[in-house]
């Protein structure tokens, strides 16, 4: 077996080797490295492990953030939850995971972090965050019906502001962007780029859709989803808080699972949480059931588990400053920020 870093070359074989696997996810796809390399300004290594005979047997996609405030890391794969090692079996990981400590250690970075759904005892890990997953029904009114009286009150409750639900592709990025960048300002958590958003819908424009609805003529709840290998992810959804009283949350959910079905769509992903914090109890509340994450980490010559955790407090003076900060500030310097953070 030889575990070597591959180029455009390999593309095809690559992207033949993750559908086949069974294991490999959306962010596995060959495509997404210039997506981080182009749009992202990033560096990439994916490493493909081949058999005697020439075929891919297992890979690891890695992408390098570096900056002076978070430290040098690769990561597979940044700012999605999935994008770990898929390999034919346990001595192909423990090579793929070799050959990243190897690299890690050529290039001279502080650590590098895999974002995997089992365990790898080799290195250290984490399992702090989970997916929360429901598996979907065929249909809406069966969806309906599995969320009791309590929760379809809640997602009817908007309804009586003459809410207007549109759905589409780049067409409403200006709108979502309006929405997600304010709520992130008001969050005190810098915001990705207009473009970016632009980028992954000219990109991947068969999986991806935007939601946004308005009341009186203002848009005041926003989500993009992604749609890919039967499941549906919501990456990113934000409501205008003054709209919060009116549950506009609930119905924007209830949209996005509506959307989900709609793409065929067996499974809807709401996104990693802690156990047990309020987005971790939301999401239960659709009956969303946690998938457990294995996070390893290979640390080079420290000894302590990497954490950028905004919730530590020593983000919380920038936090705070964060939230004071014009709208139109924070979408000029926050993506600078953010495209280096995990």
């Amino acid at each position: 077996m030889i575990v070597k870093s591959v180029t455009d070359r390999e593309a095809r074989a690559w992207d033949a080797y993750v559908k086949s696997s069974g294991s490999g996810s959306f962010y596995h796809r060959y495509s997404w490295r210039s997506f981080f390399e182009d749009a992202m300004d990033k560096e990439s290594h994916y490493l493909a492990a081949f058999a005697n005979d020439g075929s891919i047997v297992g890979v690891l996609p890695l992408v390098r953030l570096k900056s002076l405030l978070f430290g040098d890391f690769l990561i597979s794969v940044p700012f999605f939850n999935y994008g770990g090692s898929i390999s034919n079996g346990p001595e192909v990981r423990k090579e793929l995971f070799k050959e990243a400590a190897e690299l890690g250690a050529a290039i001279g970075v502080d650590h590098i972090e895999s974002r995997e759904l089992s365990p790898f005892p080799e290195w250290p890990g984490r399992t702090d965050k989970v997916a929360m997953i429901l598996e979907l029904p065929d249909s809406e009114d069966e969806l309906s019906k599995s969320l009791g009286s309590k929760r379809r009150s809640q997602i009817r409750r908007p309804l009586r502001e003459d809410p207007r639900t549109r759905k589409g592709g780049s067409e409403l990025i200006g709108e979502f962007y309006a929405v997600f960048s304010r709520n992130m300002r008001d969050l005190g958590t810098p915001v990705y780029s207009k473009k970016m958003f632009r980028d992954l819908v000219d990109r991947f424009s068969e999986n991806c859709e935007i939601i946004v609805i308005d009341i009186g003529g203002v848009p005041a709840a926003a989500a993009f989803l992604i749609h890919a290998n039967n499941m549906t992810e919501i990456p990113w959804a934000s409501t205008v808080r003054k709209f919060n009283p009116v549950s506009i949350n609930m119905l924007l959910y209830w949209e996005a699972l509506r959307s989900a079905i709609a793409a065929g769509s067996k499974r809807f992903d709401f996104g990693r949480s802690t156990v047990d914090t309020g987005t971790y109890r939301f999401k239960k509340q659709w009956g969303a059931k946690p998938t457990q994450f294995h996070w390893h980490y290979w640390l080079g010559s420290s000894d302590e588990l990497p954490g950028l955790n905004p919730h530590s407090g020593k983000y919380d003076i920038a936090i705070k400053v964060w939230r004071h900060l014009p709208l139109s500030i924070t979408r000029v310097i926050g993506p600078s920020i953010v495209k280096h953070l995990p």
